[in-house]
């Protein structure tokens, strides 16, 4: 199952290599992804390990509180829908920076958006590694160090030969086996409790009593569920590789159509993992799964309910699944440092397509080997924290930038700037002082700041910072440009 996999990936790439000469090519797929494509792409982007092992296993443990991460997961998808995929689309070209400098000085506002941007994607591509290499290593008996090259070697190889194409065509097929394979689990799941979900959730309740089913049992801090809870809905809205995507296709309709399509496929992911949850606790025992990582709790269950042959489906599709989003932020870390730095500040556009598709796959692999390196650091870490960090990162430092620079006419470049380095700072700074890193990880008795997710201060902060500092320093010029990109992201007039 999982060489079959590789082989047909790497046949995908082979064909799109082809195809890729253009920067539009690269970047873009040219721009011919339907909307529908492009929406089961963007599911296959979004639904990570982290979500299909991590709340398989979170539901396992801690009964219905699990369903706060897959609540917040998907909240923030409307948002995009209504708020920024059709600006997103009229006013961009490959990377979300371009909308934010649409109408404000091109050179501090990429650099900025290019340190909130690549923070966002290393942190998520540490935990992204991290859990590849423990993942391969338990299923195939490879050494770690051997797992995180294989997954480095083959991110790379998909971004590097076939780009935006490969990469897309990678989401779309793991989108379909993650949720064929997740299908197949729960009816596995659900036959032996008589297609019943009452029966399911009353044998949950009588093996660990009615707290499973009730909220409360996960949540210790009212207000770090509501940190957390901002970080995961706006955090969406500000994933540099999620935005992206909204490029790929032909205009504003088929952006919008993409997220109404990832967005069902999504909704019905999360409430498949919810019942792979309270099936991997009723049938393979909280110990067990415990005793095993707790993040095998869905790879367990598929061993119980189909044996060896349907957990090793299940772990190809896992693998899969890795690889679809490193792929993915892996391409959005190349494009940032291709279209953003390179083109934009160094070259001021004065770059050719050949040149910049050329240094895009010279970042790719730098950060093909860079987040090899950082998968060998990281060994034997807790990652949880850092996806709840890249999720703060972008709500606080991306998506507060992005949504006045589209809403807001007194809106300036020292205000975008401001609000990009405050968000990123504060979230990094204050999650190495939270208990999940100052106590947990550096050892120290009692954390600076008490809340384990940093968004609930980081994030109204970017925003307060970006409006202040646009207030005291207006800018003119932008705010006269605010009626073209007004009309633009509207009607898409000038759309590339």
């Amino acid at each position: 199952m999982f060489i079959l996999f590789v082989c047909l990936t790497l046949a995908i790439t082979y064909w799109a290599a082809n195809k890729t000469k253009t920067t539009s090519e690269f970047y873009a797929a040219g721009r011919s992804i339907s909307g529908f494509q492009n929406g089961v792409a963007l599911a296959g982007d979004y639904m990570s390990a982290a979500s299909f092992l991590g709340i398989a296993g979170m539901v396992a443990l801690k009964g219905f509180d699990g369903l706060i991460y897959s609540i917040g997961f998907l909240v923030g998808w409307p948002l995009v829908m209504f708020l920024i995929a059709e600006p997103l689309r009229n006013l961009g070209k490959f990377t979300f920076a371009d909308v934010v400098a649409f109408r404000l000085n091109q050179k501090p506002i990429r650099i900025a958006s290019a340190f909130g941007s690549l923070s966002t994607i290393i942190f998520y591509l540490i935990a992204q590694m991290v859990g590849a290499g423990e993942l391969i290593s338990i299923l195939f008996g490879l050494k770690y160090e051997y797992a995180i090259l294989l997954v480095g070697v083959m991110m790379s190889a998909y971004v590097l030969f076939g780009g935006m194409l490969a990469t897309t065509w990678v989401q779309i097929i793991k989108a379909f086996l993650l949720l064929g394979g997740a299908t197949i689990l729960v009816f596995l799941t659900l036959q032996q409790f008589d297609f019943s979900l009452n029966a399911l959730f009353e044998k949950a309740s009588d093996l660990y009593g009615e707290a499973v089913l009730n909220p409360g049992e996960g949540i210790s801090n009212p207000w770090d569920t509501i940190s957390l809870g901002i970080a995961l809905m706006f955090g969406t809205a500000g994933l540099p590789h999620i935005l992206m995507r909204f490029y790929t296709v032909p205009d504003a309709k088929e952006a919008r159509k993409s997220v109404f399509v990832a967005t069902g496929l999504i909704g019905y992911f999360y409430i498949l993992t919810f019942i792979i949850g309270f099936g991997a606790m009723v049938l393979v025992g909280r110990e067990t799964i415990l005793a095993n990582g707790g993040n095998m709790a869905a790879l367990l269950l598929a061993n119980h309910t189909g044996g060896q042959a349907f957990l090793g489906f299940i772990a190809a599709v896992a693998f899969a699944t890795i690889l679809a989003v490193v792929a993915g932020l892996t391409l959005s870390g190349a494009s940032t440092l291709s279209h953003d730095i390179y083109t934009s500040v160094i070259k001021k556009e004065s770059s050719t397509e050949v040149g910049e598709v050329k240094i895009a796959r010279i970042s790719t692999l730098v950060i093909g080997v860079l987040s090899v390196l950082l998968g060998f650091v990281f060994k034997g870490q807790n990652v949880a924290f850092m996806v709840g960090l890249a999720f703060s990162i972008a709500a606080s430092a991306n998506f507060p930038s992005l949504i006045l620079s589209i809403l807001w006419k007194p809106f300036t470049t020292k205000g975008a700037v401001a609000s990009i380095v405050a968000g990123t700072v504060l979230s990094i700074a204050l999650i190495t002082v939270s208990p999940t890193v100052w106590v947990n990880i550096l050892g120290f008795e009692e954390a600076i700041f008490p809340l384990k997710n940093p968004a609930l201060i980081s994030f109204p902060m970017a925003f307060i910072v970006g409006i202040v500092v646009s207030l005291f320093q207006p800018d003119k010029k932008a705010q006269q440009k605010f009626e073209d990109e007004k009309l633009r992201t509207y009607l898409g007039i000038g759309s590339e």
